[in-house]
């Protein structure tokens, strides 16, 4: 009797110890339900942001025409290029806070003629304006991208911001279009997006959200429509969790007919933490970047359902138009011109970002990291006529194949990542059809040490058939791509998965972001 008892036990523990193995086995799974999506994921919110601010303009994007950079109308080649590449939907200028000290008239006309002004947000420098309104439309004529054009509320007046509506999109017979065909250009450009001033409870003027929309519905009732160009005005919208701020401008009516959509702000940063390094961090400082940049779904969240509450018909678009890691300065740099290195680490913030506004996208319309070149979480660096491409920069050019596909609905089932008795989910996603019927589904691994074994389900297909993967990883937290040396962090072909029947099995590696398209 002893011995069956014994045995029966043994069984019992036996039968334990498989489900759980099979059980630990099975924990990450992804299930998509190819026949239920909805809403478009706007490519608009694959932007990018341009800021009069350190070497983003000058330097970055214009070196003159005179420069033996190669350059085309004093904008270079490069930057041009590898911007195209990931079919950049729209950029945002001048700023940014700078925005709100910028006088457009300054930067247009002949070059030698304009006046220099000191640029007293970012390091008290002084500009000369050679890059003004003509050289920001010539650039995003060479991206083929959207121009974002941010209007100074803070010092300017509302004849300024009219008159520069007025300036690039109206064929009428008026002072402000002969001074454009004056200026070399005949026809108007149609600018569609404007943003009636920026952070003007900050750098923009220190105001109250009271106060501010009252002098956005001042401002926007004289930003006029010109022909047949529709203005998609962007109100300024809060920081992070100032939900009393958004809840004042959509509570309104008289708000809310004054703006087609309201911006967010919110950075990734280490600012209260001891280390505060782009690329010299332990596995603390690269678990907690990643637990902040998670937070954007609940910001996201708590903001929509404000905007639900007065717009249940979802007809006011949410413009995260900066966002981004902040960390100090590189050594040997000019604080204030927000020079960072990128690393893997930025990467799948830009990845786990990134899926949250895909996941968001019957409400984001429009966002754009901060900043596009030497700024920030920068995609591009440059020295001099070098450059180099970031592991953000890949981030975008593999995420590229959402922009205007059906968002997919999907839920997970994934283990945690830990750190300090703390978790976050290891696993995020996003899945997505195009136009042509092909399914692409990126996925992250958090997890820095442990590679994992997932699953993906795709409910309303009978087979699932690979056509291509890639990955973006490298050895180590800090990996980066740097001057004069191979690169790092890139995208390279993934060959870990396999397909049966309507499911996929991937093995992730660790610290890593997979794409992978279907036939």
């Amino acid at each position: 009797m002893r011995i069956k008892k014994y045995c029966n036990i043994s069984l019992v523990i036996i039968t334990l110890l498989t489900i759980n193995v099979y059980a630990q086995k099975n924990q990450n799974k992804i299930i998509v339900n190819v026949d239920s999506g909805k809403y478009t994921i706007s490519r608009h919110i694959y932007g990018h942001f341009s800021e009069h601010l350190g070497r983003c303009i000058y330097g970055g994007i214009w070196v003159g025409k005179e420069s033996s950079t190669p350059n085309t109308q004093g904008i270079r080649n490069d930057v041009v290029t590898a911007l195209k590449a990931l079919n950049i939907p729209n950029l945002r200028w001048p700023g940014g806070c700078f925005a709100d000290e910028y006088h457009w008239k300054d930067g247009i006309g002949p070059p030698e003629q304009r006046p220099t002004i000191i640029n007293t947000h970012w390091g008290g420098i002084t500009e000369d304006n050679s890059f003004g309104t003509h050289e920001f439309m010539d650039l995003c004529q060479m991206l083929g991208c959207e121009p974002v054009i941010c209007g100074n509320l803070g010092s300017g007046t509302v004849r300024e911001m009219s008159q520069w509506i007025e300036y690039l999109n109206s064929d009428n017979v008026s002072p402000m279009t002969s001074m454009r065909k004056q200026n070399g250009r005949q026809k108007p450009w149609k600018v569609q997006y404007w943003d009636i001033g920026n952070e003007n409870w900050g750098c923009g003027g220190s105001m109250t959200a009271e106060f501010y929309a009252d002098q956005m519905r001042r401002y926007s009732t004289f930003c006029k429509n010109y022909g047949n160009n529709q203005l998609y005005r962007i109100a300024c919208g809060p920081y992070g969790d100032d939900y009393h701020w958004m809840e004042v401008l959509m509570k309104d009516k008289k708000n809310r007919n004054r703006f087609q959509g309201i911006s967010l702000h919110y950075y990734t940063g280490t600012r209260e933490e001891e280390i505060r390094s782009s690329t010299n961090f332990t596995e603390k400082q690269w678990f907690n970047i990643l637990e902040k940049a998670l937070r954007m779904d609940e910001i996201i969240t708590n903001h929509k359902t404000i905007m639900d509450r007065y717009d249940p018909q979802k007809k006011k678009g949410l413009i995260v138009d900066e966002w981004g890691t902040w960390y100090e300065a590189e050594p040997g740099t000019n604080p204030r011109f927000l020079y960072q290195q990128n690393t893997l680490r930025d990467a799948l913030v830009a990845a786990l970002t990134l899926d949250i506004f895909n996941h968001h996208s019957d409400r984001v319309r429009m966002a754009n990291i901060a900043q596009t070149v030497n700024v920030l979480q920068a995609m591009i660096l440059t020295k001099e006529d070098q450059m180099v491409l970031t592991p953000s920069y890949y981030v975008f050019k593999m995420y590229k194949v959402h922009q205007d596909a059906t968002n997919l609905p999907l839920s997970i089932t994934c283990e945690d990542y830990t750190f300090d008795n703390n978790s976050i989910p290891a696993v995020s996603a996003s899945v997505s059809r195009n136009e042509q019927g092909q399914i692409h589904i990126t996925l992250t691994n958090c997890n820095p040490k442990k590679p994992l074994t997932l699953t993906c389900e795709l409910q309303g297909i009978n087979k699932v058939r690979i056509k291509h993967a890639e990955i973006i990883t490298a050895e180590k937290i800090d990996s980066h791509n740097d001057f004069g040396k191979p690169e790092k962090v890139y995208i390279k072909e993934f060959k870990s998965l396999k397909a049966e029947k309507n499911t996929i099995s991937i093995n992730i590696p660790s610290k890593s972001i997979v794409m992978v398209k279907l036939k």
